[in-house]
């Protein structure tokens, strides 16, 4: 079924008309791939791309990662097509779809009510497909609220820079950087706070978008670490150069993982019979409690999702 709390640090884009490329995805150490049907896929080529994502799909050898196909926008004469053809073709192979320049909730509901009828079809689980949501202009994010709401299905929003820029006159061309003349603060910031507290109101995931100088490391760095710090869960990525670098970003470090799983542990004893059943307590010098507990949930989850294990554990005081 839906399920809001998949690792997703990096999410690849990969073409749904190249085939080798397919195939080389398979062997990246990514959390979520997705087979696009969209802007990677010229308008003479979306219909073999389908066939290709549905043969890729069934091939299977995706280990363990989330399968998701991005079709056309709902602006488009292919949206119908996509949907209908990969979900009867690959449906049971699928985790979700990713729909792109969502501007309305009745775009999302119309997605969920097609995906309803479709599972009915073909035998699967109503609800067994989940759907992402790319919010990639100024109305999508005005109504982000009511579009991050409009269905159960729905998991994750995703910011859309390139398009977002376009559509409110960003004087800028080089996307996620930031735009010249602003020099004070980060012109990207109230939009993604915005995805970030839509996401967060109804418990769903948030990415940010991708980054397409896709040499410069270092700028990817950067640009994926803002949207880390704010709380994001992780980030496209367009080559495998940029893989090991948002890994790491929306990993916890080490030292944080272990005080996280600590702080849980300590918590957990002090507030059992057997610690006293104390409210606060103390782990070293540093007072615990309630809230404590809950932002290192945060960090443990984050870290147990990228496979991450504690250096030493934390043991109960003797006395």
């Amino acid at each position: 079924m839906v399920d809001r709390h998949r690792p997703r640090r990096t999410c690849l884009a990969v073409p749904g008309s190249g085939p080798k490329m397919i195939d080389k995805a398979r062997g990246l150490d990514v959390d979520q791939f997705f087979l696009d049907l969209e802007d990677a896929v010229a308008p003479l080529a979306k219909a073999s791309a389908r066939e290709t994502v549905v043969a890729a799909l069934n091939e299977g050898g995706w280990d363990g990662k989330t399968r998701t196909v991005r079709v056309n926008g709902l602006s488009t004469e292919w949206t119908y097509r996509d949907v209908i053809e990969v979900v009867e073709g690959a449906g049971s192979a699928l985790d979700t779809i990713m729909l792109p320049k969502v501007g309305s909730p009745d775009q999302v509901r119309w997605l969920d009510l097609t995906l309803t009828q479709l599972e009915k079809a073909i035998g699967l689980d109503a609800g067994a497909i989940g759907i992402e949501v790319q919010i990639e202009d100024a109305r999508g994010l005005v109504d982000v609220d009511a579009i991050a709401a409009a269905s159960p299905r729905v998991e994750t929003l995703i910011f859309g820079p390139a398009d977002f820029m376009a559509s409110i006159n960003m004087r800028s061309l080089v996307v996620g950087e930031q735009p010249p003349g602003y020099d004070v603060g980060d012109a990207y910031h109230y939009i993604l706070m915005r995805l970030l507290m839509a996401a967060r109101a109804h418990d769903l995931q948030v990415l940010d978008g991708p980054y397409l100088q896709i040499k410069d490391i270092d700028g990817l760095r950067q640009v994926a670490g803002r949207s880390a710090a704010l709380g994001f869960d992780g980030k496209w990525v367009l080559h495998p150069g940029q893989v090991d670098a948002v890994n790491e970003i929306f990993s916890p470090r080490q030292q944080d993982y272990d005080h996280a799983e600590n702080i849980l542990d300590a918590y957990e004893w002090h507030t059992s019979e057997a610690g006293g059943k104390r409210g606060a307590a103390m782990l070293g010098d540093e007072m615990i409690d309630e809230a404590s507990r809950k932002m290192a949930l945060v960090i443990a989850g984050k870290g147990r999702a990228a496979g991450m294990r504690r250096t030493e554990p934390w043991t109960p005081p003797r006395d």
